[in-house]
């Protein structure tokens, strides 16, 4: 079915407006086929202002196209140009464009006027625009004397340029000497007409090289002003300068050089008037001069600047808007101010309008017998007139065509025929320029062609617009259908749309729209057709956008930007900062996903953008990158306000750094007394830039300021000026005022001297007061120099006395001081404590009491009481050594105290002193006491020797403390099975004069497990543990021996590897579990076995429970050796000094208990035992695997 033209721009949303711009573009260059007759059309012409440049050849365009090909001619300022007779001139072949041969002979003013071109065949005739031809121009200055000009500082001046008028106009700009362009400002700037405009003149204005350049740009060329010389001078300097050498007339201006209001240098008046042609720059300018500078303000009378098209220049003296319309027209005002005053002044602007089209006339194609019309409608201010021609000749004077009617700007043609053919030509003309337009009428009767190429592929990505084209012609117009498929399925209006050029729009292309369309045009003298393919793509799509990055300067960033595509397309992924390409740096390297930066500085902040390109479609996704860092160091530091005490400091912020600053530090430097020492000041916002700060007198102040932000602190700011505080007398004392003696006739009176800061003022000195305390005596003082001591000699020894310090300078004293009370020296106490005695409270505790030594007689501060003691002989005079003295201070009053650690049965003498702060009084006499006995310590050693089948021997060492006198030993035993389990607890005394033991009576091939004590009068003490096994029977041995002849059968073999290969795994499992700190089962089982001092005994057979080897008894392995010399030591059960008070210097509290708590050690358990010398037997062997 054919799919009829609808109202299609009606149904295009404003998104696909670039489609409708598209589409008109498609209609516009739809042509008649160059196959086919058809009258010229102009391609290619000059322009209307031809501007040439007189050093070369004049080449002016004209190029057309038609069938049968066109024939070209000139005029000539309105007459026919005949090029044959000018030998200069040549015309291009097949071409109307004429060059003009001035370079050899022949000058470009000669061939000056106005050229216009025919092209001419058999259907019409084809004419271009008026085309001016003008040679450019770049005129010297006329040669002027230039007076120098002197000026009073801050009067106004205007350098003129006044260019030569050239071709094109000049662009006028103003250099020195060494071609450096002038630095404009508020105050100096260049006007529209290239005039130098000074709102008020400076001494640093003076200079001989004002020099005024022009810059032809067609011929490439710079002429230049004789340079100005211009000096700025005081008011004196004018007067004897004037007095010496100048007439009145060569002064350039008497005006003052006072402050004064605005007013306008350019343009005059309160009012003036500006006309511009619509499409052009508006320019409107105003300079104004005063002192101090005026500021140029602008504002529309009745309306508003428009936003986009408004632009200031020239530091706001100029006001631009591009692209004005009729709309612009109005009165503009521009605003002078200064603190003096304010002017203004009106432009009134009125906006003109050269011919512009609404509609421009088309070529037109028509079939015989058929209508149509050409419009030619345009606009302008004031509005254009428009004129006919056909052919090139005013269609009033042309021949009559009785199928067409002019209507004003249209042409009605009825029922034509093949003589209507013609060019037509629309001019539309008002004071301010002309538009001319071709368009022919073309009469054909032409079956319907498709100028598409046929299978052309069309690829579009999903869901956008599918444009498939079917460009076409034929007279008359044909009408086109399109299919889809090859069943030749017709396309329905409501899904697709059909364009006037024959374009199938399918607005959202989904997958299924892949396929091959056809497209089908008729008209009356036949059809034709043409196929096209479309594929659908997926879109390409970013899935990981990068993200926006706070980075500190000198770190490194990434951005990553991952793309999924069509597997059909190929993307190439590029990367953008702020819309331009990445900077050429080492620092930026790009890889398949990633964007990194590293070493990020200030320069690399901004957006980055990933763009993703394929040959279809375009994605991008952005991220900003702020980078941070610590704050510049703030600048301007200025000292204000400036007072006795106090003084306010401003600064301006260095650049934050992107990281807003959170407070200033304000620190200072005494330049007087502490140099290169910076001290903290202050702490104030960081939105203040200004602080009051306290100050002390007599101090030379510098200050600087730091800024901190969320980063970290900038570097300090410079030092601001130096600011010296008047003195006064000081307002504080020094401090830690001390009276101690050094030796026992004097007082040494120290104190911290006030520092340089604090002394407020020049010769800071002291006055030291001291008088005693108990007595009546006057103040006694003295004047000493900045120094921190002062002794005072001849004093009784330890008496109080009252002390005062204080502080002055040249200027006064300090407040009145506090008292302080000191002593003056000590001396050695006098007397021993008195009526020492001992209480023993056990065998190594005892505590001493004593009677206070007289304050008279300890003749200084009493530190407390030190007893020295020492042991004296053991009752048992086995151990006549000389024990070394021992110390133990008590400090403070007390009068009792405790002495710890003493050895049991052993005879101690003691004596008591008492302590100052110079040292040791005499010593009391000895007092004798001797401690009670204790428990022994463990026996030193305990072997087991010569094992047999039912007998074993003990041999032991006495304990190495016996505490006492020894009375008996016990020996405790029981048997472990092959289970681990232990057995009956046997129990037997021997004297205390043996040390070995032959035990009897014992099962042979059995383990043992030995605990072993030593006695005095105050009980067991503690014991030693051991274990050891009998040996086998014999007669067992000989049955193994008679069983030698079944090991040797094959079953029994067998049997015995496999047992041995489960002991070499039992053997490496165990090992391992060992050396990871784990149990084996033995040793499990071992563990459950408790100590016989510990484990209560079962209640039905008193016997004792399973074994155990708790802590470091482990049992003894069978088979293995027991060292001859193998002991177990006991561990000291003293009580130590260390464990009461100060080691040697022991603290006591008040009541004479020892200061910490007292715990008497627990001794610790017997070593592992030994293991027995007995060589293992299999049995045995493999019972210590079970």
């Amino acid at each position: 079915m054919q799919l009829k033209i609808m109202p299609k721009k009606k149904r295009l949303s404003a998104g696909r407006v670039p489609l409708i711009l598209f589409l008109c573009q498609m209609i516009s260059a739809l042509e008649v086929p160059l196959d086919l007759v058809q009258p010229p059309t102009i391609t290619q012409q000059s322009p209307k202002d031809y501007i040439i440049d007189p050093r070369e050849n004049i080449v002016v365009q004209c190029e057309a196209k038609g069938k049968p090909p066109p024939s070209f001619s000139w005029t000539r300022n309105g007459t026919h140009f005949d090029i044959d007779k000018d030998p200069l001139v040549t015309m291009k072949t097949g071409s109307g464009t004429l060059i003009i041969n001035i370079m050899s002979e022949g000058k470009a003013e000669t061939y000056e006027g106005i050229y216009q071109c025919t092209a001419r065949n058999e259907r019409g005739a084809a004419i271009s625009n008026n085309i001016v031809i003008r040679p450019s121009r770049s005129p010297l200055w006329t040669k002027e004397k230039l007076e120098p000009m002197i000026l009073q500082n801050g009067q106004p001046l205007v350098l003129p340029c006044r260019p030569p008028i050239g071709l094109p106009p000049a662009i006028i700009f103003w250099m020195d000497n060494s071609f450096q362009r002038l630095p404009q400002s508020e105050r100096v700037s260049q006007g529209l007409n290239g005039d130098l405009y000074f709102s008020n003149v400076l001494p640093e204005d003076t200079r001989e090289d004002y020099i005024c350049y022009a810059r032809f740009n067609h011929t490439q060329t710079i002429q230049q002003k004789q340079p100005i010389s211009v000096k700025v001078i005081s008011v004196d300097e004018l007067n004897d300068t004037l007095a010496a050498n100048l007439s009145d007339t060569e002064f350039y201006s008497a005006k003052s050089s006072r402050e004064r209001p605005p007013t306008f240098l350019t343009p005059e008046g309160n009012a003036s008037r500006k006309e511009e042609l619509r499409g052009n720059v508006l320019s409107l300018e105003c300079i104004a001069e005063g002192l101090p500078t005026p500021i140029i303000y602008w504002i529309k009378e009745d309306g508003i600047l428009p936003v986009n098209r408004t632009f200031y220049r020239n530091f706001k003296k100029t006001l631009q808007i591009t692209h004005v319309s009729e709309a612009d027209s109005g009165n503009y005002q521009c605003i002078a101010k200064n603190p003096l005053g304010a002017i203004h002044h009106t432009i009134s602007v009125t906006v003109k309008a050269a011919p512009y089209w609404i509609v421009a006339p088309q070529n037109l194609v028509l079939s015989p017998g058929e209508d149509g019309s050409l419009i030619c409608r345009a606009n302008g201010n004031p509005k254009p007139r428009i004129s006919w021609l056909t052919n090139g000749v005013p269609i009033e004077i042309a021949p009559d065509d009785p199928s067409r009617k002019i209507d004003g700007d249209t042409i009605i043609f009825s029922n034509v025929q093949e003589r209507s053919s013609a060019v037509y030509q629309c001019n539309a003309s008002n004071e301010y320029g002309y538009l001319l337009a071709n368009a022919f009428v073309n009469v054909l009767a032409e079956p319907p062609r498709i100028l598409t190429s046929a299978n052309t592929l069309y690829q579009v990505i999903a869901n956008r617009p599918a444009l498939l084209d079917c460009a076409f012609f034929g007279s008359p117009l044909p009408t086109i259908e399109w299919f889809k498929g090859a069943k030749g399925r017709a396309l329905h209006e409501d899904i697709y749309i059909l364009h006037e050029n024959g374009t199938l729009e399918i607005p959202v292309a989904q997958k299924d729209s892949t396929g091959t369309y056809t497209c089908v045009a008729r008209n009356k003298l036949g059809m034709a057709k043409n196929e096209v393919h479309l594929e659908i793509k997926d879109p390409t799509r970013i899935i990981k956008q990068p993200e926006y990055a706070i980075v500190q300067r000198g770190s490194t960033v990434s951005f990553e930007c991952k793309v999924k595509h069509d597997h059909t397309l190929i993307p190439t992924v590029m990367w953008l900062k702020d819309n331009g390409e990445l900077p050429s740096d080492e620092r930026f390297t790009v890889d398949k996903d990633h964007l990194v930066v590293t070493d990020v500085d200030d320069r690399d902040g901004g957006t980055y953008t990933c763009v993703a390109n394929t040959t279809l479609d375009k994605v991008s996704a952005s991220a900003v990158l702020s980078v941070v860092d610590v704050p510049n160091p703030p600048i301007d530091l200025e000292l204000t306000n400036q007072l006795d005490k106090s003084v306010q400091l401003t600064w301006t912020p260095g650049d934050d750094n992107n990281s807003p600053i959170t407070k200033f530090i304000i620190e200072y430097e005494d330049t007087m007394h502490e140099a290169g020492l910076w001290h903290h000041q202050a702490e104030v916002s960081g939105t203040q830039t200004t602080a009051q700060l306290k100050l002390s007198p007599y101090v030379n102040y510098s200050f600087r300021v730091t800024a901190v932000n969320n980063i970290g602190q900038s570097l300090p700011s410079e030092a601001s000026e130096q600011y010296f505080t008047k003195a006064a007398e000081p307002d504080k004392n020094p401090t830690e005022v001390e009276g101690l003696g050094s030796e026992p006739d004097n007082l040494v009176i120290t104190w911290k001297p006030l520092n340089g800061f604090e002394s407020n003022g020049p010769g800071l000195q002291y006055k030291v007061s001291w008088r005693q305390k108990d007595g009546d005596d006057e103040w006694t003082s003295v004047l000493v120099a900045n120094v921190s001591k002062y002794i005072v000699s001849g004093t009784p020894t330890f008496v109080p006395y009252l002390i005062k310090v204080q502080a002055l300078n040249d200027v006064g004293f300090a407040p009145e001081p506090a008292e302080v009370m000191g002593h003056s020296g000590e001396d050695l106490p006098m007397v021993a404590p008195g009526n020492v005695h001992v209480n023993v409270v056990n065998s190594t505790l005892a505590e001493v009491h004593w009677d206070p030594v007289p304050l008279k007689s300890i003749r200084g501060h009493l530190q407390g009481y030190r007893i020295y003691y020492w042991k004296a002989q053991s009752s048992s005079r086995r151990d006549k050594r000389h024990i070394e003295k021992k110390i133990l201070t008590f400090q403070g009053s007390k009068t009792h105290g405790m002495l710890p650690g003493l050895e049991p049965f052993s005879h101690y003498a003691l004596n008591v002193r008492v302590v100052n702060g110079k040292g040791e009084g005499p010593a009391s006499p000895d007092r004798v006491f001797h401690t009670p006995e204790g428990v022994p310590s463990a026996p030193s050693s305990l072997k087991i020797i010569n094992p047999s089948l039912d007998s074993l021997t003990l041999e032991w060492d006495p304990p190495s403390h016996p505490n006492g006198i020894l009375t008996e030993y016990t020996l405790k035993y029981q048997p472990i099975n092959s289970t681990h389990e232990l057995g009956p607890l046997l129990d037997l005394k021997i004297p205390a004069n043996k040390t070995r033991w032959i035990l009897k009576n014992l099962n042979f091939s059995t383990r043992y497990k030995f605990y072993f004590y030593a006695h005095t009068s105050a009980g067991p003490g503690s014991h030693i543990t051991e274990e050891a096994i009998t040996t086998m029977d014999a007669g067992k041995m000989a049955m193994a021996s008679r069983q030698v002849d079944i090991a040797t059968q094959g079953w029994f073999i067998g049997l015995m590897c496999a047992v041995a290969l489960l002991i070499l795994i039992l053997l490496i499992v165990c090992f391992i579990r060992r050396n990871k700190g784990g149990k084996y089962p033995v040793k499990e089982k071992e563990d459950a076995h408790a100590d016989p001092e510990i484990q209560p005994m079962k209640e039905d057979d008193g016997t004792f429970g399973e074994y155990s080897d708790a802590e470091d008894h482990k049992p003894l392995k069978k088979g293995s050796r027991t060292p001859s010399d193998r002991t177990v030591k006991k561990e000291d059960s003293d009580d130590s000094l260390v464990d009461y008070g100060e080691g040697v210097n022991g603290q006591f509290n008040e009541d004479g208990s020892f200061i910490g708590q007292y715990s008497g050690k627990k001794e610790k358990e017997p070593a592992e035992g030994n293991e027995s010398s007995e060589a293992p037997s299999p049995v045995n062997a493999m019972n210590s695997f079970v």
